[in-house]
């Protein structure tokens, strides 16, 4: 008796083997991603598909937040103008010593024959909605290649630094924060200048300043800028500042807890920066690579010599058996030019002289000898 379900009722693969082939695939997928970026088109591709929607997504948020910004009080809008007037002179101040700043900047670097400080351009952009992860510290943007957002670039805010672009789509880009854990930003100490690497932490809220020597000079307060050092972030720009130093004798670096500048989680418009150094190329890295091309070289040279021997011997054995090779001097004398031969006057007319004496008889060959007389007798 058969106990097999009907054909309509058959399910295919155990829930066991199906289990088993999505976990491999998954964990394929996974390694090929992190590893060779094969789902990076792909990724680009959904992002530039699902943008629609996204935007559809938010249209009752951006309701809510114009309307919350529509009931704004007129006393609200009056101390915020009275904010901003004194920020604008203040600023206007500042701008003129900025301005008197750079030409004497110039005419220095122009006397001592340096290069001129690299450009930087911003381009102002809004943060649209955070990440789902909550174990990383992102957020996305509404700018994406079509705007010229690079990957890398920096973006910062009115007080200092936030984060820095890490993936960029055709039409938005995702901003990892300068509190996530894998963030690292070169900085220095604006009072000592002493340059170190400062992290984000596991838990989002502080800064954690490496690498800094026991015997150096930190205290709690000190203001630390981008060093420009990497070539990424411009210099001076205002990253975080030391809120309390731990020393402890069974360690060669100092615990340094920082706390941001600019407020990064509560910003909403920034700015990202397109920073255009030019920096000459690391010498041990050219002289890498020239070494590298030259093994290149030689090995390919290595590998065409055999060729090349193996052809010389087909050609010779494709010779005839009966010719010999010729040697260096019938080369030679094959190849220089024949010179005419001038034979001398004399010897030129001997060959006449001899003509005609031949055809003139001697008389002492024709002429009888004389009978001796003894023999007349």
């Amino acid at each position: 008796m058969e106990y097999s379900p009907p054909p309509l009722f058959k399910q295919g693969p155990s829930a066991l083997a199906r289990l088993i082939f999505f976990v491999v695939l998954a964990i394929a997928l996974l390694i090929s991603d992190a590893r060779y970026s094969t789902l990076e088109i792909v990724r680009g591709m959904l992002g530039a598909g699902l943008y629609p929607l996204q935007r559809a997504a938010l249209v009752p948020r951006d309701i809510f937040m114009g309307a919350a910004d529509l009931a704004v009080t007129s006393a609200t809008l009056r101390s915020q103008n009275a904010k901003l007037a004194d920020k604008n002179l203040e600023l206007s101040v500042k701008a003129g010593d900025s301005a008197q700043l750079a030409i004497e900047n110039a005419h220095l670097r122009a006397l001592l024959n340096l290069q001129s400080r690299a450009t930087t351009e911003e381009t102002p952009a809004e943060i649209q909605y955070d990440t789902r992860d909550p174990f990383t510290q992102k957020v996305v943007i509404g700018k994406g290649s079509q705007q010229n957002i690079q990957d890398g670039a920096p973006v910062v805010t009115e007080d200092g630094v936030i984060g820095q672009v890490t993936r960029v789509f055709p039409l938005q880009s995702e901003v990892t924060l300068l509190t996530d854990k894998d963030q690292a930003v070169p900085v220095q100490i604006a009072r000592t200048g002493l340059r170190s690497v400062i992290y984000g932490t596991p838990k989002g809220d502080t800064l954690d300043l490496r690498f800094v020597p026991i015997s150096a000079d930190v205290q709690a307060g000190d203001e630390l800028v981008t060093s420009g050092l990497d070539g990424i972030y411009p210099p001076g720009l205002r990253v975080a500042k030391v809120l309390r130093v731990d020393k402890q004798a069974d360690t060669a670096f100092a615990r340094v807890v920082c706390v941001p500048i600019a407020a990064v989680r509560g910003a909403r418009q920034l700015l990202v920066l397109h920073y255009n150094v030019n920096v000459p190329p690391n010498p041990i890295e050219v002289e890498a690579a020239a070494a590298a091309k030259e093994a290149k070289e030689n090995k390919g040279k290595k590998k065409a010599a055999p060729k090349a021997a193996a052809a010389a011997g087909a050609s010779g054995a494709s010779a005839p058996a009966g010719a010999s090779a010729p040697t260096p001097g019938s080369a030679v004398a094959a190849t220089a030019p024949a010179k005419p031969v001038e034979a001398p006057p004399a010897k030129a007319a001997a060959p006449k002289a001899a003509s005609g004496a031949a055809a003139k008889p001697s008389k002492k060959a024709h002429a009888p000898k004389p009978a001796s007389s003894g023999a007349a007798r």
